[in-house]
């Protein structure tokens, strides 16, 4: 490959086609992607309406309507007052939510334990640096920053 950005493009391709080591890709019941990432938002930053889930995500309100409302049904997210006032209603990760996602994110901690056995804790650390460092380089460019714990 001629330059280093070809090879993240491979390599990040080659990991997204690795969904059969996450529990999502193992097991039935476990949440959807979209559910997982909606419930981590939320357990990070807390409880936010459906246009502070637009701006967050970069999706169209219908879209998250959609996904809110099953996961409402599932029992993972409720609907609260807004302590601002008005109209305007925000979702709360549940009980049940909460212990779906942290059930969830074990399994895949579990996986990535299992698939990193071998790399030194220092080599651990450092990929997960410079994920962050990624990670933080895209959000700065779509204007969308992921609160972190």
């Amino acid at each position: 490959m001629e330059r280093p950005t070809q090879q993240v493009e491979f390599e990040t391709m080659l990991l997204g086609r690795h969904s059969h080591l996450s529990p999502r890709g193992r097991r039935e019941g476990g949440l959807d992607r979209s559910a997982y990432i909606l419930l981590s938002r939320l357990g990070v930053e807390g409880p936010m309406t459906i246009g502070q889930l637009s701006e967050a995500f970069g999706l169209d309100a219908s879209t998250l309507n959609r996904q809110t409302a099953a996961m409402t049904k599932a029992g993972l997210l409720e609907r609260i007052p807004d302590e601002g006032g008005g109209i305007a209603r925000k979702f709360r990760v549940t009980a049940e939510g909460g212990r779906a996602l942290e059930h969830e994110r074990a399994e895949i901690v579990g996986g990535l334990e299992t698939v990193l056995a071998d790399w030194s804790e220092e080599d651990v650390a450092a990929f997960a640096g410079y994920l962050q460092r990624f990670n933080g380089s895209i959000e700065r460019i779509s204007g969308r920053p992921w609160p972190r714990p």
